[in-house]
């Protein structure tokens, strides 16, 4: 099947009546001044209701969102923390937008400069998931976002400058941290834990056989959800999972801070089309899917048709996926040229955006095109259609990836097996320096989840499993260090906490009072005392990406939003002070709405 796609889709109308909302919300505080003047009514407290998941689900939400509801209270802001599982948080934020403000650590791997268009510019303000969760709207963000796109080299660095510090002041969202990655390994069966759980999944495929009677990786998890959804284009509060990633391929993976070919096995140019400039891909030969079909480019076509609308044009308006939002803005067109050629039509945008699209999660047509339908659930909003793709398990999985679905039992355990027609097994050496060192030393890899981290540490250090597949509380590090069978692994940390901020009504539509609740926040007393020190403060999401300008750089005197007190003790009257400055006024310690 071969043929093109339009993937384009209008959006002035939903444009224009985002600005539309957007100029009530700022104008309603005004008509609600006028109407207590004239009725000589006293204003009312200024309230704020913060939503995490629970301790013994995110204990780090947790204890951040208990810290916040301390400050901002101390400040006279009338704060409760609401606690709710992850599934509600993901209803009531991502997609029907009923909050005020929201604990959570962003779910996918460090964030680089262009996902921050789908986060924060305007256009996506009315869509769910990811997609502008907090309602941002902002001329100038929308601007800076664009132009980086088309930008390279020094000049991308200087709007990025500009971006990063308008973001910081406009404060749609507060970024608190970045924590350590902290993992238990037991050495006895596998070796060359160093780096396997870094930024690419292809890490773990490069682990040393050390007990030549071990055929099976054990890890094992404290997050359920991998043993029963497998759906990679949702992952709600869920961290982006290295074992979805390796049940899907993609056309190109990211690997040690480049781009390498993988199910694509080169790809050129042609900027001389009047559509735009145009991405011509080479698949490598014999690809195929794990229930034997063949992956071709009809079914690479079909993919960005997916992943830019779940419905496939059959719905009013399009169904986007929660995740690879961005990416797919920057297709607009995906044509099979024949079985092994595809081209992808791209937006006027720099070389190294559009090749980021290149790692969109290949789907399956014959599997995937029956789940474009209506999807009947409910709790989602009133007039909020979404389709099968967004709400399948997709169990079992369809990838083409190097690790293909074998079992799974809800709540206990997952199993994959390698796929022995995967082409890693016959690439040329010369053709991928990344591909040509992987040869698993197992044939099948189990996830087994269990309740809490001191579970999964005990799990290891006994041998009953190889490592825990998703970091543990800093509480466990002197256990992990002491054991004599256990290896700590310490990596970087990859994505950040945040406090996130629904911007479409009064009073946190008010740019400046967002500005002043970061003002509320010790960064640093949160990273000493809800991850003894195991994380690195931030004020950027850039952060750790060598792109964040010296101005907004953590460490004395960098960082725009300074603390208004010390050592996690609130100043009380430099808050005040700083609070009437803005138009507010105290009640007996009572924040009131200005």
């Amino acid at each position: 099947m071969c043929g093109a796609s339009r993937l384009s889709r209008t959006t002035s109308r939903r444009a224009v009546l985002g600005s539309a909302a957007a100029g009530l919300a700022a104008t309603s505080g005004c008509m609600q001044r006028l109407r207590t003047l004239a009725g000589n009514k006293e204003s009312p407290a200024v309230s704020l209701s913060i939503k995490t998941r629970p301790a013994d689900e995110d204990p780090g939400a947790m204890h951040i969102a208990r810290q916040l509801e301390t400050w901002f209270d101390t400040a006279g802001v009338d704060t409760t923390v609401q606690p709710v599982t992850a599934t509600e948080l993901y209803r009531q934020t991502l997609l029907n937008h009923e909050f005020d403000a929201f604990v959570a650590r962003y779910p996918y791997r460090q964030i680089t400069a262009d996902s921050l268009y789908s986060l924060v510019h305007s256009s996506f303000a009315a869509e769910r998931g990811w997609q502008n969760p907090f309602g941002f709207a902002d001329l100038e963000v929308d601007e800076l976002l664009t132009a980086q796109r088309r930008q390279s080299d020094d000049r991308r660095a200087e709007t990025l400058a500009s971006l990063q510090k308008q973001l910081a002041n406009a404060c749609p969202f507060l970024v608190i941290g970045t924590p350590d990655s902290i993992r238990a390994a037991n050495t006895t069966r596998f070796s060359g834990w160093t780096g396997a759980f870094g930024k690419s999944p292809l890490r773990l495929l490069t682990l040393d056989r050390a007990d030549p009677e071990a055929t099976t990786l054990r890890l094992v998890t404290t997050d359920s959800r991998v043993t029963r959804n497998l759906n990679p284009l949702m992952a709600p509060f869920r961290r982006r999972g290295r074992i979805t990633s390796l049940v899907y391929d993609s056309l190109a993976r990211q690997y040690q801070g480049g781009l390498i070919p993988w199910a694509g096995v080169d790809w050129e140019w042609d900027t001389s089309r009047p559509d735009g400039p145009v991405l011509r891909v080479t698949l490598r030969d014999d690809l195929q899917w794990h229930d034997g079909e063949a992956l071709t480019a009809a079914d690479v076509a079909f993919t960005y048709r997916m992943v830019a609308d779940t419905s496939l044009g059959t719905f009013e308006q399009a169904v986007p996926p929660t995740r690879y939002r961005g990416r797919a803005t920057v297709v607009t067109a995906a044509t099979a040229i024949d079985e092994r050629t595809v081209e992808l039509t791209c937006t006027d945008c720099s070389r190294a955006v559009a090749e980021r699209a290149l790692t969109a999660p290949l789907l399956a047509e014959h599997v995937w095109r029956e789940r474009a339908s209506e999807a009947d659930i409910g709790g989602v909003g009133i007039g909020a259609a979404t389709t099968e793709a967004l709400v399948t398990d997709a169990i079992p999985p369809v990838g083409s990836g190097p690790l293909q679905f074998d079992t799974a039992s809800d709540r206990e355990s997952l199993r994959l097996t390698l796929f022995e027609d995967h082409f890693r097994t016959t690439i040329d050496p010369a053709d991928s320096v990344a591909a040509s060192a992987l040869d698993p030393p197992f044939d099948a890899v189990e996830v087994g989840f269990v309740g809490s981290d001191s579970t999964a540490v005990e799990l290891v250090e006994s041998g009953d499993a190889d490592a825990t597949a998703v970091g543990v509380g800093s509480d466990l590090v002197r256990t992990i260090g002491r054991a004599d069978d256990l290896t700590l692994l310490l990596d970087q940390g990859d994505s950040f906490y945040f406090l996130g901020f629904n911007v479409r009504s009064a009073p946190l539509s008010n740019s400046r009072f967002r500005n002043l609740l970061s003002h509320l926040v010790d960064r640093q007393y949160l990273v000493d005392t809800v991850f003894d020190g195991y994380a690195t403060p931030a004020v950027s999401p850039l952060a750790g990406t060598g792109q964040v300008p010296e101005t907004l750089q953590w460490g004395p005197g960098g960082t725009v939003t300074p603390f208004l007190g010390s050592d996690g003790e609130l100043d009380t009257e430099q808050v005040r002070s700083a609070f009437r400055e803005a138009g507010y006024r105290y009640d007996t310690g009572t924040l009131l709405q200005s």
